[in-house]
């Protein structure tokens, strides 16, 4: 059946499935301008001169929203889950940049390698030594993040920061991955400024291996900030966040 389409009912020329819920396209579309201006206005009164990376997360989002807000000036995204990325990826634009951002299990890293980017989530030595040899297998090297459990959580995976040193020294030995910074999930908070303390040490964190030129990391990537503290983070130093409700609006998980 031919699917027919139709206006966003934008100023722009944008055509959708004529099946689609406008108002859906129209929430996406604000959403999405309103952060991009937040992100702005937060790197102009702070003197920010880097970019800031929006890597929307698109749990449970369809490909043709995404590609709709990719339309709009979205250029890169983070999947959780390694099945419905490889549902969604044959759908998504081209120019779309891929980053996976959620647990990612050893037995799973082969779906992936070579159809992201950048692994922000890598939480294990073990884990990045299986990384490596995959992508070692197919010619590639793959860039990821070193996940930072920064609140301590006992159900979190991630790196604890008093290890973190031993575990990148053992990751300097693998080949065919190229360590490009680190990521975190901040323990949520109830008050947004609660935020900071573990915005800080993270930061601190890239500081001290950025002194240390340890890994040979030119430009140290540090992804942090979700939809509720994103443009704390970047007064943090993150040049990576991950909004997905802020641009996507509430999402229902199963």
């Amino acid at each position: 059946m031919t699917e027919k389409y139709c206006r966003d009912g934008t100023d722009g020329e944008i055509i959708f499935p004529c099946d689609f819920d406008s108002s859906l396209l129209k929430e996406v579309r604000d959403n999405y301008l309103r952060v991009v201006y937040n992100v702005n206005n937060t790197c102009e009164r702070l003197g920010i001169k880097y970019p800031v990376k929006i890597s929307a997360a698109t749990k449970t989002v369809p490909p043709s929203v995404i590609n709709y807000a990719a339309s709009l000036g979205l250029d890169c995204i983070g999947e959780n889950r390694v099945q419905e990325f490889l549902d969604k990826e044959s759908f998504l634009d081209g120019s779309i940049e891929r980053h996976f951002i959620g647990t990612l299990q050893r037995n799973k890293v082969k779906y992936i390698i070579g159809k992201v980017s950048l692994i922000q989530s890598v939480d294990s030595v073990p884990l990045a030594l299986e990384i490596s040899k995959r992508a070692e297998s197919s010619g590639y090297v793959q860039d990821i993040l070193a996940e930072i459990n920064i609140g301590r959580e006992s159900g979190k995976g991630g790196f604890l920061p008093e290890n973190l040193e031993n575990s990148l020294d053992m990751m300097s030995e693998f080949h065919g991955i190229r360590l490009c910074g680190i990521m975190t999930i901040a323990p949520y908070c109830d008050k947004k400024d609660d935020y900071r303390k573990f915005f800080a040490e993270t930061y601190q964190i890239l500081l001290d291996i950025a002194a240390k030129k340890m890994h040979n990391i030119e430009v140290p990537l540090l992804s942090m900030g979700m939809s509720d503290n994103y443009e704390i983070a970047i007064e943090y130093g993150a040049n990576i966040i991950r909004p997905g409700t802020a641009i996507f609006g509430k999402r229902h998980y199963n």
